[in-house]
């Protein structure tokens, strides 16, 4: 049942990222260069100022879809953005966005419900859309 609702959330992500409109790209944006452009680099290459000091070679964002055979596995993306979902190889020490996110929203809403977990999805999806729209 968990895996059909992920499907149907994945395929929901690939129509929604097929019609994102520029203001989706730009606060997708803008969440890249507050969340992970001092690992990524500016451009998503890997090379943000934070390289030097990294136990793990950092990937560029720009090749998900080459490295997967043309495909960008936006299941496979989100899943890693959020990261409280544990996956295998994830790459230590990247920050766990969904709890962080998750932090934010509940410093900022008087309760934890629907709303904070929608908040948080859509910041995710958001920087989902993003990295979509850098690939090569």
């Amino acid at each position: 049942m968990r895996g059909s609702i992920t499907a149907a959330v994945a395929a929901l992500a690939l129509s929604l990222a097929a019609g994102a409109s520029k203001a989706d790209e730009h606060r997708g944006a803008r969440e890249y260069k507050n969340s992970c452009q001092v690992c990524h680099g500016a451009t998503g290459k890997g090379d943000g100022p934070f390289t030097e000091i990294m136990t793990v070679p950092i990937p560029d964002l720009t090749t998900i879809a080459h490295r997967n055979g043309g495909r960008f596995p936006i299941e496979e993306i989100l899943k890693i953005i959020d990261g409280r979902v544990e996956i295998r190889g994830h790459g230590f020490p990247m920050p766990v966005w969904g709890t962080r996110f998750k932090a934010e929203a509940e410093d900022n809403l008087e309760r934890w419900d629907v709303a904070t977990e929608l908040l948080v999805r859509s910041r995710i999806l958001e920087l989902a859309f993003y990295l979509h729209s850098i690939q090569e």
